[in-house]
């Protein structure tokens, strides 16, 4: 088969201790899934969460491979870059109506990742009632690290997840705080989608979001898993 251009590149995500990788197909993203977190975004906390996608492909997904400090783009766009530390889900067998019971049974492994924000026009789309794309999905948007398979990752809801920017805590909070839990969160989300093999599901960041500025330096880490480090640099013409 021909193309009349050549087609992305595939997209895939280093396992810790292994040679093999993961192929990336879909990245799902729950929102105010910390009750503190939704509440400093001027909700109640007492709402449920709910998600949007971002793209998956090569400019959008940051690898940060471990031992690695990766570098993030500041984009066009804003003047209040922001950061969200969370724990990601990877997905490794196909379902749709999953129950709570089998959820776990579709998750091959867990990362830390990072959910880069343009909060200024994230929210002027919400203020309008309009998507929030311009907000959420651009060119070095999402970062994730090494992936952790679930049988080596420990028992994640007591796993602690924090963020730090020039070694100063800036998130700190434990994954038994989310609101949906890993298990509800499958369970949810294969209601409205199928899910497939290598899809992302992105849980939600805790309280504590702030602004990042060039050459700062983030430190991701959730207990029991890789951690990410990401240096902000100046932007690119392509990081739009």
């Amino acid at each position: 088969m021909t193309y009349v251009f050549a087609p992305p590149s595939i997209v895939s995500i280093s396992i810790v201790n292994k040679e093999e990788r993961v192929a990336v197909r879909r990245i799902y993203w729950l929102v105010r899934n910390y009750a503190e977190h939704a509440k400093e975004m001027g909700s109640t906390g007492l709402e449920p969460p709910f998600t949007f996608l971002k793209p998956a492909d090569a400019q959008a997904l940051v690898v940060a491979e471990s031992g690695q400090t990766e570098k993030v783009c500041y984009p066009s766009l804003t003047s209040d870059f922001q950061h969200e530390i969370e724990l990601v889900m990877v997905v490794w067998l196909a379902g749709k109506n999953i129950s709570l019971a089998n959820a776990y049974q579709h998750v091959y492994g867990h990362a830390v990742g990072l959910d880069m924000t343009r909060r200024d026009s994230r929210l002027n789309m919400a203020k309008q009632g309009r998507p929030w794309c311009i907000g959420k999905a651009f060119n070095h948007s999402a970062v994730i690290g090494s992936i952790t398979p679930i049988n080596q990752a420990g028992v994640i809801e007591n796993a602690e997840i924090h963020s730090q920017v020039n070694g100063v805590d800036r998130q700190r909070s434990k994954i038994s705080e989310l609101i949906w839990s890993v298990a509800k969160t499958i369970e949810q989300l294969s209601t409205a989608w199928e899910s497939q093999p290598g899809d992302l599901i992105y849980t939600g960041t805790p309280q504590g979001v702030g602004a990042v500025h060039l050459d700062d330096l983030l430190v991701g880490s959730i207990s029991g898993l890789s951690s990410i480090n990401v240096r902000i640099a100046p932007p690119s013409p392509l990081n739009t």
